[in-house]
Order: C-alpha cells, then sequence, then structure tokens
C-alpha cells in the first residue's frame, strides 16, 4: 500500500560510502504512527487515511479533539495528517505503521515547512543584480522600475518585490534511503530536507 508517515527532522551530517565518497545525508526519526480514521473519497474511488503521531496529554487538547480519540479507543495524538490511498483492504483503525515499512535504496518524497527568512529584500528574495556601487550612481539595492505608469495605471499581482521569505511548505521528490534505524526508528536519506530541526515532516512512500 502507499505508506505515509509523520516524523521530526534531526539534523544533517555526512557518511562515507565504499569507494571513500562524502554523502550529505539527513536523519529523519519516523513515526511510529497510528491509523486513527478510515473514510470513503465519496468522488474518487479511493480512502482518506488519517495518521496520528506524537502522544500527548488529553489536557492540552480541546474536546472536539478529544471526543474523535474516545470514540475510537485511541490514545491522543498531537499531529494528524489525512493521505489517500487505493489499498486499504489490509488496514484497520488503531494499526500501527512502523519504519520498518521502508526498504533500502528506494526513494520517498518529503513534506515540509522551509525556514522563515523574514522580511528580505530583492536581490536576496528574487536574486535581482544590483546596481553600480560607484559613486555617481544612485541605484545600489533599488528595484528599480516596476512598470506602472499611466497605463495599466497599477501593479500586477505577483510582481517580484520584497516581502516575506521562507516559511511555505516544500516538497523534495525521489530522496533515496541510505540507511534504516529500526531500533530507534531513524531514517537516514540523502541529501537535505525543509525545515528547521525538530520540525515536523511528512514521509510519503508509494
Amino acid at each position: 500500500m502507499s505508506i505515509g508517515m509523520l516524523g521530526t527532522k534531526v539534523g544533517m551530517t555526512q557518511i562515507f560510502n565504499t569507494d571513500g565518497f562524502a554523502i550529505p545525508v539527513t536523519l529523519l526519526k519516523v513515526g511510529p504512527c497510528t491509523i486513527t480514521q478510515i473514510k470513503q473519497n465519496s468522488k474518487q474511488n479511493t480512502m482518506n487515511i488519517q495518521i496520528g503521531y506524537e502522544y500527548i496529554n488529553p489536557n492540552k487538547l480541546k474536546k472536539p479533539n478529544i471526543g474523535h480519540f474516545k470514540n475510537k479507543k485511541l490514545p491522543c495524538f498531537k499531529y494528524l495528517k489525512e493521505y489517500k490511498s487505493n489499498e486499504w483492504h489490509n488496514i484497520q483503525v488503531g494499526h500501527i505503521i512502523n519504519i520498518q515499512e521502508f526498504k533500502i535504496g528506494s526513494t520517498i518524497n518529503v513534506s515540509g515547512i522551509s525556514i522563515g527568512k523574514g522580511f528580505s529584500g530583492y536581490q536576496k528574495r528574487h536574486h535581482f543584480s544590483r546596481g553600480p556601487m560607484s559613486h555617481g550612481s544612485k541605484n545600489h539595492r533599488q528595484p528599480g522600475s516596476i512598470g506602472a505608469g499611466t497605463t495599466p495605471g497599477r501593479v500586477f499581482p505577483g510582481k517580484k518585490m520584497a516581502g516575506r521569505m521562507g516559511n511555505q511548505k516544500v516538497s523534495i521528490k525521489n530522496l533515496k534511503i541510505i540507511n534504516i534505524d529500526t531500533k530507534n526508528n531513524i531514517l537516514i536519506i540523502k541529501g537535505s530536507v525543509p525545515g528547521k530541526n525538530g520540525s515536523v515532516i511528512y514521509i510519503y512512500k508509494k
């Protein structure tokens, strides 16, 4: 079946292969996750599978969330995520998905919230080239013309300008699994993953 799991980013390091080359890798602490709900999608022949990650004290949740877990006779979870799957016949509510579902050498897709950079300028945000830095120039890091003359008399939406940078959902596809530590639920993958150390990430494997 299609596997969707939640985890946290531990950090980055490097390992050496048999040829002595350094490979940049990211360590992810994945699962275990529990299936909290299976709901049929009326428009498509698929099921919406909801998974829970990281146990939490019920006193820290609101009453509707507590009732959701109580009706399913499940412990309370801090994070919930829902994804679609075509194969749901071999699973049921309460089934635990762990890191053993993955295999070394296979590829996964990882989604997370990128690091926020705050309010950034044109050069940093959109890689604009700067103006001359000589004494006579009065255009060093300004944006230049934004094209709003008498016609059309306004700035079109989506114009590349200064503004908030980062803090958006980013998905990285086809990251290769280098190694798996089943004892500590650690997944070692090649490449980088969006977000800070300790941030929640979503792992999906077809």
